[in-house]
């Protein structure tokens, strides 16, 4: 059977936007000559719609859409994820479905039976679990349909607190006892670095153990924090990847499930290149989604302010970014000219707006508040919220969305102010740990200098008092960083990680730093998510626990 994978970049709620591109893509697999075209999970909508599958309007639009849909499938058939309302008394209200079309119209409909429940899945919420079990019979081929977490329930873990078997029942399991031809799985998986080999792993391993073709289908493209990779693959039946699609951009490829034909891979990337495409991506869709073209930031000289504006202007255009350079009487020279230097490589409008007139008049007023009082990070914090009140006027101003750049490493341990620093609109390295950003400011380097090397080598400084570090009040970065992944990300105990050759009273230290912030990073910008456990959806801390 010919089949053609169709990845695609999909929004939430934009049922005309996405059945257009689902029936364009139906209409160019029945030109190359294809039996059956594959669109990932809930194309219909777009992943993941969270409350809105609780509205009726929105769940008539998607069975709307779908019919439309099916009225273009004559001389082909298409599988489209979407909604369906489940008919029986008990049980939730909706099912995750798979919508087998065919000539003008739906011939079946098959459901999903793993519902995602963890980090940033809560599928339950919604939908009701699949419990019967079927095939479709096309053309002769026998095949067995899947949605994105059914081929998911054996998981290799990230921590050996986790299940290796997080479901009781294996769709596949069932399915294969059918005798299917190959399996189909229209996916809506995540990109996460730490995590990529997972997804090729799970995979490989079904295709082997059950013996079938694997063609799984998954969609590409940002939904605000999430960001989808794309990455749709075919594999044989000894569980050898022949196909593959591209990462981070809309593709299709038309492949004959009875003649594989030679390999056709995707060349591979380090982990860093994965992240600096997963960023432009994030920024690009939350704009291009949201009807905003045009992004503004605090460029300080540092490092963290140099990678996001260089992944800004990557993923809008320099003439859609503006930059303010706000330097105070701390500012060394070398980060004004530092952040000069970067505008002009970039080619993007820069201003420069001295705050220390600002500055100066809050601690004139707050003065008489202040008697008696030593100056502390109160003063700091001013002269952070002052340079917030300056970029968020350039937004408000002119309609620019604020990019925040918080660095995961900081936000893990509260370092940043709220109402300060912390503003924006989206958080662009809220997912990327202090020691990737010098590996992001590096590939960014890698042709020519962008980035100046003297912001790439000084010492990280918030520049709020005199000679101020960073490792004033934080260990070195190589350490933080280690620290922080192993009780974030691997859920380890302070004694755990000291184990590893930490002082155990620091690590309390920083532990404790990332419990008592929770407050914070409550109310930060959303976060762009490149890693298993990113900020935000993905992990639910109480801002109040003594623990």
């Amino acid at each position: 059977m010919k089949v053609s994978l169709v990845q695609l970049n999909y929004t939430i709620g934009d049922f005309e936007g996405n059945s257009g591109k689902i029936i364009r893509g139906i209409e160019k697999a029945k030109k190359q000559g294809a039996d059956l075209v594959l669109f990932s999970e809930l194309s219909v909508t777009g992943y993941y719609p969270h409350d809105l599958l609780e509205k009726k309007e929105f769940i008539r639009r998607a069975e709307e859409t779908v019919a439309q849909i099916a009225q273009h499938c004559n001389g082909i058939a298409a599988l489209v994820g979407a909604p369906r309302v489940n008919e029986n008394e008990r049980g939730k209200k909706l099912f995750n479905s798979a919508f087998f079309l065919a000539d003008g119209k739906i011939q079946s409909i098959h459901n999903k039976t793993l519902l995602p429940t963890y980090d940033i899945f809560d599928e339950y919420r919604h939908f009701e679990p699949n419990r019967e079990f079927s095939i479709v019979e096309y053309k002769g081929e026998r095949i067995a349909i899947t949605i994105c977490e059914d081929l998911w329930d054996e998981l290799p873990t990230a921590n050996e607190f986790g299940k290796d078997k997080l479901y009781s029942v294996s769709p596949l399991e069932e399915l294969s006892k059918l005798d299917p031809n190959f399996v189909v799985n229209l996916s809506a998986s995540p990109f996460s670095y730490n995590q990529e080999s997972w997804r090729k792993d799970v995979l490989v391993s079904k295709a082997k153990k059950y013996h079938l073709p694997i063609l799984y289908c998954n969609q590409v493209g940002a939904q605000t924090e999430l960001i989808f990779d794309g990455g749709s693959v075919l594999i044989d039946r000894e569980g050898e990847i022949v196909k593959e699609l591209k990462y981070f951009e809309e593709d299709s490829l038309l492949v004959d499930t009875n003649h594989l034909g030679e390999k056709q891979l995707q060349a591979e990337t380090g982990y860093i290149e994965k992240i600096h495409d997963a960023l432009v991506l994030g920024i690009r869709d939350y704009f291009g989604k949201m009807g905003f073209k045009q992004a503004t930031l605090g460029l300080s000289g540092g490092i963290d302010s140099a990678v996001v504006a260089v992944l800004a202007v990557r993923a809008l255009g320099a003439e859609n970014v503006r930059v303010l350079l706000m330097p105070s009487k701390y500012s060394s020279v070398h980060s004004v000219e530092d952040a000069r230097v970067l505008a002009e490589n970039l080619g993007t409008r820069y201003d420069i707006v001295h705050i220390q007139k600002a500055v100066d008049a809050f601690e004139t007023e707050m003065a008489p508040l202040f008697e008696g009082c030593a100056p502390d990070v109160t003063e700091e914090n001013i002269q952070a919220r002052v340079r917030g009140i300056f970029v968020m006027a350039i937004s408000n101003k002119f309609g620019h969305i604020l990019l925040n750049t918080t660095n995961k490493s900081e936000s893990a341990v509260g370092y940043g102010t709220l109402y300060g620093d912390m503003n924006g609109g989206l958080a662009v390295l809220g997912d990327v740990y202090k020691m990737d950003v010098y590996k992001l400011s590096r590939l960014i380097n890698k042709d020519r200098e962008i980035i100046p090397e003297n912001t790439i080598i000084k010492p990280p400084s918030a520049e709020l008092r005199p000679d101020q570090k960073d490792t004033d009040s934080l260990p070195e970065y190589e350490d933080l960083d280690q620290m922080l992944f192993n009780y974030i990300e691997l859920n380890k105990s302070p004694r755990e990680i000291a184990a590893l050759g930490f002082d155990e009273e620091i690590v309390r230290r920083v532990i404790r730093m990332v419990n008592m912030n929770e407050y914070k990073r409550f109310q930060a910008a959303p976060i762009l998510r490149v890693s298993s456990k990113a900020f935000g959806f993905g992990r639910r801390m109480p801002l109040v626990a003594r623990y």
